[in-house]
């Protein structure tokens, strides 16, 4: 009798790829047709912003690691097909910011993404 596994999240993987230097390997944990809806001071809650696709989602990390700023991952919990972390961020004048994320896992990779984030003022 074979069994079947289902692919995981690698939760090693993303803090790598949160922690790291460069967009490219958390691009890699993203499902071709991933959607991410952030919320923040700029994106209110009943208007998003909506990112749809590899290529969108590439753009916004591209910019974002592009910046002079460190990021940590602080926890992630995965449960079946959902997974939960916290990533926190330091620009180099010392501005703070926080971000949670829910998503949504789909073959081991993230097909769906809320992130909420917060920084300092």
């Amino acid at each position: 009798m074979g069994t079947s596994t289902t692919p995981s999240f690698d939760t090693d993987t993303l803090r790598r790829a949160v922690e790291g230097n460069t967009p490219d390997t958390l691009l890699s944990l993203y499902t071709d047709e991933a959607e991410i809806r952030v919320v923040n001071r700029n994106a209110q809650p009943s208007s998003p912003k909506v990112l749809r696709g590899r290529d969108e989602i590439a753009d916004m990390l591209t910019d974002v690691y592009s910046r002079d700023m460190t990021h940590k991952l602080e926890g992630c919990v995965v449960q079946g097909d959902n997974a939960a972390y916290s990533e926190s961020c330091e620009y180099a004048d010392g501005v703070h910011v926080m971000s949670e994320s829910m998503i949504t896992l789909r073959d081991g990779k993230i097909s769906r993404q809320i992130i909420i984030e917060a920084w300092d003022e």
